[in-house]
């Protein structure tokens, strides 16, 4: 029997939180949804519902003032997963949100699939992150997104081992550790062993920096060796 979820949708678009409402009572059946309009209740929600496994958070409800929003519901309740919930598709913005604590972005305009995917991804423990975004950003951010990314010296890709070049693949893909193994033909706790020594080598703290790092490199190139 497939686990049920306790999930908070904040959003002050009624017809967007009936959308994903449908679309975690469809694709987690049997959880408890709660939904909201802005900021001040989600916070109010969170402080009586401890017990919570992820809050969808909408960047642009009121209360929220953009990533500020994100922040205080973080230090609200730091232990439960936030994953934005956005029309938004600036790299940058992506970026930042992660790095205020969200462990996923999903956009508003992503399929039904790919946010059942999605979401859990995130249930599961791993990030999401929108790996089209990721990979190419705005023009207008480009160069300066690819300085802030870190992207990886040749000689760091080098060290890699051709497995692990192939799971850090596979995760620069927005794959979870399931997928990788199911893919790779390996066990999952073999993967979980590559990442952590992908993250080692790479001198990142976590796979979201991993990830980002990854971002524009040709796998193709070093998997020939």
């Amino acid at each position: 029997m497939e686990p049920a979820y306790k999930i908070l949708i904040a959003d002050d678009h009624p017809l967007f939180r009936e959308a994903i409402s449908s679309v975690i009572s469809s694709g987690f059946v049997g959880s408890e949804i709660i939904e909201t309009a802005d900021l001040d209740s989600a916070l109010d929600i969170t402080r009586e519902n401890d017990d919570l496994d992820l809050i969808l958070l909408d960047l642009n409800m009121p209360g929220m003032h953009g990533l500020n929003g994100l922040i205080s519901l973080r230090n609200e309740a730091p232990t439960i997963p936030v994953v934005i919930v956005s029309a938004e598709e600036d790299k940058q913005v992506v970026l930042q949100a992660i790095t205020y604590g969200a462990c996923g972005f999903i956009t508003k305009s992503s399929p039904r699939a790919q946010m059942t995917e999605a979401i859990q991804q995130i249930l599961n423990g791993n990030v999401y992150l929108p790996s089209d975004i990721i990979r190419t950003g705005k023009e207008s951010t480009n160069r300066r997104s690819r300085h802030e990314d870190n992207p990886i010296s040749p000689e760091l890709l080098n060290s890699l081992t051709r497995r692990q070049l192939l799971v850090l693949e596979r995760m620069s893909k927005g794959e979870s550790n399931k997928q990788i193994a199911y893919n790779l033909n390996i066990a999952e706790t073999t993967v979980k062993a590559h990442v952590s020594a992908i993250l080692r080598k790479l001198g990142v703290h976590n796979r979201v920096q991993a990830i980002l790092s990854a971002s524009d490199v040709d796998f193709s190139q070093y998997l020939k060796r």
